[in-house]
């Protein structure tokens, strides 16, 4: 017999531990907690062995040292052109953004902090020492002026927001700050003007609390608002002007640039007496500066480089007295680069060549004479009479698969009688099946003679008589008037017209076309050849645009000056006119700058940039209403095509009449192209030019005009006020395949409506309109589908079938589709009269009726 316990024993607990959920993908806040902020670096899901394990600890602090040491020298490289006697001056801006705010003040402010007394000079850059910290700062004080704020900013280090402790920004300061923020910026610093003068001393922290609280909403990292009446602040903002490293703009260091400091003109003119040659000196920037390409001066336009010589400063006065000593200029002068016969030329343009001329008039797969119906997709339908037409749809039983189709010979009617086919249930569906497509369905011109023996769908208008002219014409009138009233209170059919009785729909809309899909249908080019601008084949087509810019940029990583060398660069046939502009007493001081161009850059092609309209805008933008556009460094005027932002298998895109408030859409013109992504865009809005006076002739209603109004571009003659800010974007790559489809919508009421069957009225006005546009497909505002059974009459009435009942109050709709090419456009001179430049033109075109010019 076994032994007895000893004692009375108890389970330590009653708790029952079941197994722990294994999840497969844990959550993110167990992944969260898991790392602590740490971040994986190697492959999610991979396996390490004990000894990686082991020494997981050591290569992380490996890796960490090889990360400081790749970014220490990243940064001892963007700052080496700073440093040494001859390095470059710190680029410094200086933004007023209330009125009562003064730049020239504030930088005396800042300089008396370092003991600095440099005389200023009367207008332009101002260059100072700073021998505490061995570096040198180039002032840029600017007025409230959004054009050279902008100039300045994008080749600006650092730029120093100046506020006021009594004055608000106001919408103008506002403005300044979105234009500069939206092309670009580098390191921001923000400070008040005149702190002590706000009595009592104790609101001055408030102000500053509230300032900073306005300028934060724009830059969310700037740590503090500086004021500029304490020495010690301004001592801080020094040192941290000359110890900082720019963080630069992307854009912008993908090129070579500088600001130019001093501009000499030739005297040597060329052989027709307008062009001669002109001297920038400055800094070197970004990459290197090469002689073969071209460059961007401001708003001048680009030039060929005739050489580039060196104009380094003297760093000692033995230095200074060896070159005092020199007998000839030349002498002192040299030469660092000069073009060879890779050099980028002045043609925007691709050569004219023959077969170009013979591809645009190529004739067409059918004379149009031969045609008998409008274009679907890729075919003319109702055009062929010698049995290339689809096959008529067999009328078959309900449930019959494609398979057991082709075991019926003909169709059903003698098995099933015209009663039983048109037999329509409680909800008021046909019991077979209709055609899915309309231009699957052939359609015969005659009609059989109705007799009493066969049935009629509909049976109150066995024979159709026309309404008189003038009953026809009152009708029409009184349906129209009083679709306007709602059209004004609704914009749900933002793309119809109305087309007058007496003109044909067939001639009035010959370059329109019908589409099954917007996105997926194929485009038939080649209608387009006609039609298609003059030398638009003569512009550059790019088929891999990654890869080509992927080259190009590499191309500018490789030779070229040094940047941080102080250079000249002499340029060729400079226009007299910009020598007269630039020299002008009374031109206010605008900052020039000058930016080198990749290869390539120069050439014309369909720029395609995005468009946001802040929500904020007063009143949507018209397509084609011209612009001041700026992409980069260049600003160009247009008149923009406004398309769909989309991303279609078919390359066809929507084009747009309006862009509203808070609409993100596509711009697109020809302009010279731009390698960059990435690439900025500003939209302002030019002053309005003062209108031709008006034509007392008048065309009567729904007629074209002999003349079309004129949709040239404004004058470029200088207004007094400025350009506004008006929406900004994001650089598309390039496209001239982008079809751009131009959609008008066609509306008819019901006349008779029989269930399905509707006979429709005042969509056209003659029968061969109605033959023409038959094969397009049918629709309503409440989705109904249907298609054109046969023609009635004489004056455009006509018997449709849709896919479901239709009331006698929706009105019956078809799309149609034109191809709009983008047009061209001119370089701005900053408000010089002769402006130059030739784009390729685009169609003008004045829809008919209610709607304005297209």
């Amino acid at each position: 017999m076994g032994s007895l316990p000893d004692g009375h024993h108890h389970r330590s607990t009653t708790k029952v531990s079941h197994k722990p959920f294994k999840s497969r993908h844990s959550t993110k806040g167990v992944i969260k907690e898991l790392t602590k902020g740490k971040i994986e670096r190697h492959e999610k899901g991979s396996r390490k062995t004990p000894h990686q394990q082991v020494m997981s600890k050591i290569d992380r602090r490996n890796q960490a040292k090889q990360l400081r040491q790749v970014k220490h020298r990243e940064n001892a490289k963007a700052a080496s052109v700073f440093t040494g006697p001859s390095g470059a001056p710190r680029i410094v801006a200086v933004v007023p953004l209330c009125e009562d705010c003064d730049a020239n003040a504030a930088i005396r402010k800042l300089n008396q902090s370092v003991d600095s007394d440099i005389e200023m000079p009367g207008e332009g850059p101002w260059k100072v020492r700073i021998d505490r910290f061995g570096q040198s700062i180039l002032y840029i004080p600017l007025k409230r002026e959004l054009i050279p704020a902008v100039n300045a900013c994008r080749v600006a280090d650092f730029v120093v927001f100046l506020l006021s402790p009594g004055q608000e920004a106001g919408e103008e300061g506002e403005q300044l700050i979105r234009a500069i923020e939206s092309q670009g910026i580098s390191n921001v610093l923000a400070m008040v003007q005149d702190l002590d003068s706000v009595h009592p001393a104790k609101k001055q922290p408030q102000i500053i609390g509230s300032l900073k609280s306005y300028i934060t909403h724009f830059f969310p990292t700037l740590e503090k608002v500086h004021s500029l009446d304490s020495g010690r602040e301004c001592a801080n903002v020094i040192r941290s002007l000359c110890t900082t490293t720019p963080k630069g703009i992307v854009w912008r260091e993908d090129r070579s640039w500088m600001f130019v400091e001093d501009v000499q003109w030739s005297e040597t003119l060329n052989e027709s007496h307008e062009h001669a040659g002109a001297s920038l000196t400055g800094v070197v920037r970004g990459k290197g500066m090469k002689a073969n390409r071209l460059i961007q001066v401001g708003d001048w336009g680009y030039f060929q480089i005739e050489k580039i010589t060196d104009a380094s400063l003297p760093t000692s006065k033995k230095r200074k007295a060896e070159e005092m000593t020199v007998d000839t200029e030349d002498a002192a002068i040299k030469i660092l680069e000069t073009p060879d016969e890779d050099q980028d030329d002045l043609d925007e343009l691709a050569p004219y060549d023959e077969t170009m001329h013979d591809v645009g008039e190529a004739p067409m797969s059918e004379a149009p004479s031969e045609r008998k119906g409008v274009l679907l997709d890729d075919h003319h339908y109702y055009s062929d009479e010698d049995g290339s037409m689809p096959p008529q749809p067999k009328k078959l039983p309900k449930g019959t698969s494609t398979y057991q189709s082709a075991w019926f010979l003909g169709d059903m009617s003698d098995t099933y009688s015209s009663d039983d086919e048109n037999h329509i249930d409680e909800e008021g569906d046909l019991s077979m099946e209709p055609p899915p497509l309309v231009q699957d369905e052939p359609m015969t011109t005659t009609q059989p003679e109705p007799t009493e023996a066969t049935p009629s769908d509909y049976p109150q208008s066995e024979a159709f008589n026309d309404p008189s002219l003038l009953d026809e014409a009152n009708e029409l009138e009184a349906y129209r008037t009083s679709r306007k009233v709602s059209a004004a209170e609704d914009r749900e059919y933002p793309d119809e017209i109305e087309l007058h009785p007496n003109v044909l729909a067939r001639e009035r809309l010959s370059r329109y076309r019908g589409l099954r899909s917007l996105k997926t249908s194929p485009w038939d080019t080649t209608e387009d050849k006609p039609h298609e601008p003059q030398d638009y084949g003569r512009l550059l087509r790019i088929p891999d645009y990654r890869s080509a810019r992927k080259h190009a940029a590499n191309e500018a990583l490789v030779g070229g000056i040094a940047p941080g060398r102080r250079v000249t660069i002499h340029l060729r046939n400079v226009p007299l006119s910009l020598r007269h502009q630039h020299q002008a007493p009374s031109s206010p001081y605008n900052p020039l700058t000058a930016f080198s161009l990749l290869r390539h850059e120069h050439k014309r092609t369909v720029i395609n940039t995005t468009i946001t309209l802040p929500s904020t805008s007063p009143s949507p933008i018209a397509s084609k209403s011209p612009l001041l556009i700026q992409i980069g460094a260049r600003r160009f005027l247009a008149r923009p095509l406004f398309s769909e932002l989309s991303n279609t298998p078919n390359n066809v895109h929507k084009y747009l009449r309006f862009l509203h408030p808070g609409q993100t859409a596509v711009a697109s013109f020809i302009a010279p192209l731009t390698w960059s992504s990435s690439t900025p865009c500003l939209y302002f809005l030019l002053p309005p030019q003062p209108k031709d006076p008006p034509h007392h002739h008048q065309q009567p209603e729904g007629t074209p005009h002999p003349h079309p109004p004129s949709l040239s571009l404004p004058s470029p003659s200088p207004s007094p006020s400025p350009p506004s800010l008006l929406a900004t974007g994001t650089l598309l790559p390039p496209s001239p395949a982008r079809v751009l489809a131009k959609r008008i919508v066609l509306t008819g009421a019901p006349f008779r409506v029989h269930r399905k069957r509707v006979t429709v009225r005042y969509m056209f006005f003659h029968k061969a309109d109605v033959e023409w546009f038959r094969a397009l497909r049918l629709w309503t505002k409440r989705g109904r589908q249907g298609f054109v059974r046969e023609s009635l009459g004489t004056h455009g009435y006509f018997k449709a079938v849709f896919d479901g009942p239709v009331g006698m109050q929706e009105s019956v709709a078809v799309s149609l589709f034109k191809r709009v090419w983008p047009r061209g456009a001119v370089a701005w001179r900053g408000g010089e009269e002769d402006q130059g430049g030739e784009g390729v033109e685009a169609e003008e075109e004045v829809v008919m009726g209610d709607a304005a010019v297209a």
